[in-house]
Formats: structure tokens, sequence, C-alpha cells
């Protein structure tokens, strides 16, 4: 069930919910970074008016510790446990780029979370799929959609993020390529399309896209009422396939990301180019990324 988003009585925070949201996309993030920045955002406003908190320039650093906290606290409401470390650094980053916005355009005094740090949070090491893994992956697609999906996140090594913003115009069969337009940190990249690839795109945009109504949509890949594909729907898809296939871990978008990465590494490519496919800006991320430890740079 979709979680409906909190309303304000106070309208000083609604308009300054409407405000921030408006200066994300001026100053030029992207929609769906700028939809994450706000929506956490108005979570903390949301319970700063709950608490009684009504005045933005007298919320102090202990209020902020204090929400960080009760982050700590809340239960997941999607499933059993509580919310994850990452959530709760996404959601005071947020916090951290939304009162350096109202420290720059003079509605503070003092920035709160300024004087703040907190531990970054521990990712889980997650492992590459092998070759076989990914080839059974490709046994259990039931549609061209399935087969595009993995082509994005698999032979693109494409962001969630990078994949749903992915519009019809960005696929440039012919010329074999595929242009991330705005990829993390606002960088565009081009991605050469593998022949297995690109025909997997041909036709799923010729023969089962085309079924659709989706002359007003610009979304490359799109659900069954026409819509844009949301990491949201993707993600359960991926789940189905990974149980019909038989592999006995579970496995995310990001991880088919990683794999590609793995296996480009495997088969000779150098270090810099698998930087520059992924769209890492410090060659070194690409080292922990891929779990390569000593590789030597040609």
């Amino acid at each position: 069930m979709k979680k409906i988003p909190p309303e304000f009585s106070n309208q000083k925070y609604k308009i300054l919910y409407q405000e921030f949201t408006t200066y994300l996309q001026i100053v030029g993030y992207s929609s769906i970074t700028a939809c994450q920045l706000s929506k956490s955002v108005k979570d903390f406003l949301y319970t700063m008016e709950q608490n009684c908190n009504n005045n933005i320039s007298r919320i102090k650093s202990a209020d902020i510790q204090e929400y960080c906290e009760y982050l700590q606290c809340r239960p997941n409401k999607y499933k059993d446990g509580a919310i994850s470390t990452v959530y709760i650094h996404h959601h005071l980053y947020s916090l951290k780029v939304f009162f350096n916005y109202l420290e720059k355009t003079a509605q503070i005094r003092s920035n709160p979370i300024s004087s703040l740090r907190f531990p970054q949070p521990k990712h889980t090491e997650r492992t590459a799929l092998t070759i076989e893994e990914i080839k059974q992956l490709y046994d259990a697609t039931e549609t061209l959609r399935d087969r595009a999906m993995l082509g994005l996140f698999y032979g693109c090594g494409l962001r969630k993020s990078e994949g749903v913003s992915l519009n019809t115009t960005d696929i440039k069969l012919r010329d074999k390529i595929l242009i991330v337009r705005e990829g993390k940190g606002h960088k565009r990249r081009v991605i050469p399309l593998a022949a297995g690839v690109r025909q997997d795109f041909d036709n799923y945009y010729h023969y089962e896209r085309g079924q659709y109504l989706v002359t007003e949509n610009p979304a490359f890949v799109i659900n069954n009422r026409g819509n844009r594909m949301t990491g949201d729907s993707y993600i359960p898809r991926l789940k189905y396939l990974v149980i019909k296939s038989g592999i006995n871990q579970s496995v995310c978008l990001h991880q088919l990301r990683h794999s590609i990465a793995t296996h480009l590494l495997e088969k000779g490519m150098s270090l810099e180019k698998v930087r520059d496919f992924l769209g890492h800006k410090r060659i070194d991320t690409t080292q922990i990324y891929t779990h390569i430890k000593q590789i030597k740079l040609i």
C-alpha cells in the first residue's frame, strides 16, 4: 500500500516546502532526486509540526539530533524491522541540503545541522552474479520488456534512476549507443550497445511497447497502463525472474550493474574504460565498486 504523504496545518511550512521543491528544480536536480529530497524534508517538517515546533528559525541542532534518533527507532512501514541506515542517511542528507538552502536565502541566521556529524552507513556487500546466473535470468524472461529491463541494468549498467528516466530519444539504435543525459552528479555519458542488447531494445520497442497507447509518453519502458516504469515496478519483476530462474540469493537492480562491471574487468577491459562505462567521477570509486584491490592500469 502506498504511503499517503502528510499534509501541513502550518501554512508557513507548506509554503516553505513548496519553495524548496521549486528551488531543487531550478538548480538542476533530476526529477527523481528532487522528489526524494523534498519528500524527506516534508516528513521532517511534519514531525516538527506534530511536536509543536512551528517556526523554522527556532529549530536547533538538538531537534535534528532528536529526529535522527526517532528515525533509528521508527519501524519500517513496508516490511518487518527498522528502517535501514542508508535510508536514514538519505533523510539526513536531505536536511543538509534544505538547511543550506535556508541559510543561502537568509531565512535562518545560523545553520543547525552544520555542527552535527553523523556516521556513514555501512553498505551490505553484494557479490556479482556469475555469467551463468545472468544466462539463467535471461532464460527466465517471459516478455520483451523483461529482456529490455535486463539490457538496461545489466547490459548497459544503468543506475535505477537512470533506467527510470530513460526516454525513447535517448536510445540510438542505428548508432548503437544509449545516452544517459543526466547521471549521478548531472554527468552525461554515452554507452555503446552490444549486439544482443541492441536487438532486445529494438524488439521491445517495435513489437511490444507499441501495443499500448503511448504516443504522448516519451518513456522508453512503460507499464501495462502505458505509464513510465518506476523503480517500484522493476523491483518485484526482477524478484520474480530471480525466483523463477532458481538463483539462490536475493538480487537487486544495482547488483546487475555491479555484475556487468565485474564481468567487463574479467574480460580484460581496462579500469578506466569501466569507470567511463559506469559514469564514475573517480577511478578509485570503480575499484571499490568492483572489489578489485590491485589492478595495473594500462
